[in-house]
């Protein structure tokens, strides 16, 4: 299945983040040694576990929803964080990332599902932190691009909306807001049950764990 995703991304050159949460290093071995650098995990201690234990030419991505209190066990080592869904969570990021003298690559949540259990920013809240990010407020860190998660849904209409939506924001902060800062160039969009609706829409990374290395108990 690997080889297979990597066919389906290859004509829009999507990133893939093998999502790893749960699943023992020697999973993950078993993607490396296929050349695969580019690894998602949402528990902190996880995360830095296994930071510790695998090659260190991997690049780890946060991608669940982080607590501030946990922040400052992955400052010195996260390649990105994709669930920025806080003004004070990005605040904690900057501060920690400040600490170990490093600059960390964000991507903002946006809420684009319809279900409550969706972490994400609001328009409003979105438009107030790239505001205080091209004042200078978060020097330590970088905003790369935005992320979303679709519903949980049967319904591709649906997901289909979503994405667009999404896509839509991107540009226009792409267009407007953002225009001069070339780095700003990433959507985070698409998992296991929906990454080839998502590349349609602009994805430039999606996040697949189920049909990598199966379901998780």
């Amino acid at each position: 299945m690997y080889d297979q995703i990597l066919e389906d991304l290859k004509p829009t050159n999507t990133l893939l983040v093998a999502v790893s949460k749960t699943k023992p290093v020697e999973d993950i071995v078993s993607l490396y040694d296929k050349g695969q650098r580019h690894f998602g995990e949402n528990r902190v201690q996880e995360l830095v576990d296994k930071y510790e234990a695998l090659p260190k030419d991997i690049r780890w991505h946060q991608i669940g929803h982080l607590q501030k209190n946990k922040v400052k066990y992955i400052a010195p080592f996260v390649h990105l964080i994709h669930a920025i869904d806080s003004k004070e969570l990005l605040t904690v990021v900057n501060k920690e990332a400040k600490k170990n003298e490093r600059v960390i690559d964000v991507l903002l949540q946006v809420k684009i599902a319809q279900e409550d259990t969706k972490y994400g920013l609001s328009t409003s809240d979105l438009n107030i932190i790239i505001e205080l990010y091209l004042a200078g407020t978060f020097e330590n860190v970088r905003i790369i691009g935005l992320m979303g998660m679709a519903s949980f849904t049967d319904n591709t209409g649906q997901v289909h909306d979503e994405f667009s939506h999404l896509k839509e924001t991107f540009d226009i902060l792409k267009k407007n807001s953002l225009a001069n800062k070339e780095y700003f160039e990433h959507l985070s969009m698409g998992m296991s049950g929906d990454y080839k609706i998502a590349i349609e829409h602009g994805s430039t990374m999606v996040r697949v764990g189920s049909l990598l290395f199966g379901s998780r108990v």
